[in-house]
């Protein structure tokens, strides 16, 4: 004759001892999943520069060849960095880590503020120990669905840099060694030519543009220089022959 099935044990609250001995009863665990933080997510996208504002100046031919004196001081300035560098003392492991440590202390996050093509900015920020694969996870699920598989390189220029994941070189690196840290502006560049044509739109997903967000207009310099000019003619109190003037109420008596 089979024996009836064993009930289960009823589940009973987890419980604890005091001091005294008495049996006091735990709070029950909470399944509520911790919420990332707001801030770990976060990013800025800015539309492309428009307006008269953000335009180039058209520079004569003149100013674009340097002068004698310009040579002579880039010349003398590559020697100063060439001699440092090969009279400086043979550093050692504990000193690059050393330093790299100050850097981190200085500078525990970088800001990489993507430039696309069309000149659209996608800007985060990083902690310096993070790869630049971190930065390329960012970027292509920034992207629209259609464009995501198109394979793309973050460079720097000038002078030009790329900054490939499949390099060794700077795939190991983190930011702060790949001298990104404090902040640096990463262009971006598809295999597809056309998605780099600057009078198409950056091809992000619709959500991220519709944050973006105009870029603070940049100060004007003529202005500025303007204004200078005219404090300098207004606070001068030459004449024109070159001669102080002096306040008639200054001047001694006798003396015209």
């Amino acid at each position: 004759m089979d024996s009836a099935p064993t009930p289960a044990p009823a589940q009973v609250p987890a419980t604890a001892s005091d001091d005294k001995g008495k049996q006091k009863e735990l709070p029950a665990p909470d399944a509520t999943p911790v919420a990332a933080s707001a801030t770990e997510h976060a990013f800025k996208v800015y539309n492309p520069p428009v307006g008269p504002s953000t335009a180039l100046r058209d520079l004569p031919s003149d100013d674009l060849v340097p002068t004698a004196a310009e040579v002579q001081a880039a010349f003398q300035a590559a020697v100063r960095r060439s001699d440092a560098l090969n009279n400086a003392p043979l550093r050692t492991k504990a000193m690059r880590d050393a330093e790299q440590k100050t850097k981190l202390d200085r500078w525990p996050n970088t800001t990489i503020r993507i430039r696309f093509p069309d000149r659209t900015q996608l800007e985060k920020s990083f902690p310096s120990t993070d790869r630049i694969k971190a930065v390329y996870v960012f970027v292509r699920d920034s992207l629209a669905d259609e464009v995501k598989p198109i394979k793309f390189v973050l460079y720097q220029s000038p002078p030009k840099r790329e900054l490939k994941n499949s390099d060794p070189e700077v795939r190991d690196l983190s930011l702060a060694q790949l001298q990104l840290a404090p902040s640096s502006v990463l262009l971006l560049r598809f295999e597809d030519e056309r998605l780099n044509a600057t009078t198409l739109r950056a091809p992000l997903r619709p959500d991220i543009l519709a944050l973006a967000e105009d870029l603070p207009a940049p100060p004007s310099y003529d202005a500025t220089a303007a204004s200078s000019d005219k404090g300098v003619k207004l606070g001068s109190s030459l004449s024109a022959s070159g001669e102080k003037k002096i306040p008639k109420w200054l001047k001694l008596p006798g003396k015209k």
